[in-house]
């Protein structure tokens, strides 16, 4: 396998799903900003339905709430984008998904409007959580327009997803 900052967005898939395969793990997604390009990038390789149980797309905070269960108070306190939203995500695609053993998670502004002096636009948060395992989180500012910061911002959340697999 090559190293994964050359690896193309359908090779990381092909990676994640072969060694997701091989573990024997599981995966549900919680994404935002992304609105499914992960899942779609894990559903376009053969054998990816022995590891995806599902992809949640919320967008809304609504809809984090109503199927991740992430809280009032953490949207309140830190809003949809931030780093304890992007964990309680993943923390509460784990609680909503007894099979799976790995989550990952988007949450950010891809713009062009939404991003403030504190919240630019381009800044995502990601999580990926193992069941029983604190989760690990990354954020980036990403530069360009909106379709390159969603692509971007799939990449990063791939890469995450293969090295916790790795």
């Amino acid at each position: 396998m090559t190293d994964n900052a050359t690896m193309t967005i359908s090779e990381l898939a092909k990676a994640i799903i072969t060694l997701a395969s091989e573990k024997n793990v599981m995966l549900v997604l919680a994404e935002s900003c992304t609105g499914g390009m992960i899942a779609a990038a894990l559903t376009d390789i053969a054998g990816s339905s022995a590891v995806l149980d599902r992809g949640l797309v919320t967008y809304s905070n609504q809809a984090k709430q109503d199927l991740l269960g992430v809280s009032d108070d953490i949207l309140a306190s830190y809003g949809a984008v931030s780093a304890e939203t992007a964990i309680a995500m993943t923390t509460g695609a784990l609680l909503k998904t007894p099979a799976a053993q790995l989550a990952a998670s988007v949450t950010g502004i891809a713009g062009p409007g939404g991003g403030s002096q504190d919240k630019p636009v381009g800044l995502v948060h990601f999580s990926c959580q193992w069941r029983g395992k604190p989760a690990v989180h990354d954020h980036h500012i990403f530069t360009g327009d909106r379709d390159s910061v969603r692509k971007k911002s799939l990449y990063n959340s791939l890469t995450m997803i293969y090295n916790e697999l790795k």
